[in-house]
């Protein structure tokens, strides 16, 4: 299983990646996809707006289930990945790149930094 280093880790399974200041991508790690199966649909009606840490910010839907998707930090959600509306699938084939969900405006960088590590993440699911 992939876990790159260069993202922090949930216990629900959602990773996040700072890209740029503030301004961090969303997705499900690679466990995450393996378990939930062929991802069918993704629906994230929440752009604009500000959600606390833990809250559901969209859902997954797989063959077999449908997932919440929970924000790893307090963040204002500013953009939805369009690729997912016609390729949702991309979740499973590069859960890290172009299977990103959410782009955010981060509250606090200092959240990010206490969630897991890669090695954290890879003991939790080990």
């Amino acid at each position: 299983m992939n876990f790159p280093d260069d993202v922090k880790y949930t216990k629900d399974h959602e990773w996040i990646k700072i890209i740029d200041g503030n301004t961090a991508l969303i997705g499900i790690t690679d466990f995450a996809q393996g378990e939930l199966g062929d991802i069918v649909y993704v629906d994230i009606s929440t752009v604009g707006k500000t959600l606390a840490a833990e809250e559901v910010f969209g859902t997954v839907e797989a063959v077999k289930t449908v997932s919440d998707l929970f924000l790893p930090v307090a963040a204002k959600i500013i953009e939805v990945n369009g690729a997912l509306e016609k390729n949702p699938e991309l979740v499973n084939t590069d859960p890290y790149g172009e299977g990103w969900m959410v782009k955010v405006e981060v509250n606090a960088i200092s959240d990010v930094e206490a969630l897991m590590d890669a090695a954290a993440y890879n003991e939790l699911v080990g």
